[in-house]
């Protein structure tokens, strides 16, 4: 079992930036894609960003050029890093480890509210 726990979530300003971790129970990095979804109510999930097990990145469309994930393995965490933030971006971000886009863990989720 891999347990995730997500970290840095908040309330910014448009045009800020906030940095997400997620932290791995134990190390997985080598064997697990990392990667994080976000959900906003009544909408589907969508994919932000993930990094695979060999460091292949894959951003979703809509945040390609303003977020960044990143990971160090050393402390068994991923991190998202997140400028340029619009109103639109604001979701309940989750953590995952699977396999490229598929998950197999959950992480809780964050909460990111981008608003003036």
């Amino acid at each position: 079992q891999v347990q995730l726990v997500e970290s840095g979530g908040g309330l910014v300003q448009p045009r800020g930036s906030l940095r997400l971790s997620c932290a791995a129970s134990r190390s997985i990095f080598s064997i697990y894609t990392m990667g994080w979804y976000r959900q906003v109510p009544g909408k589907q999930r969508e994919l932000a960003a993930y990094i695979t097990s060999i460091s292949r990145i894959n951003y979703g469309d809509s945040v390609k050029g303003r977020f960044t994930i990143s990971r160090d393995n050393a402390k068994n965490t991923v991190y998202l890093q997140m400028n340029s933030l619009k109103p639109e971006d604001t979701a309940v971000y989750h953590c995952y480890a699977g396999r490229e886009q598929l998950a197999t863990y959950w992480g809780q989720g964050t909460q990111v509210t981008v608003s003036s």
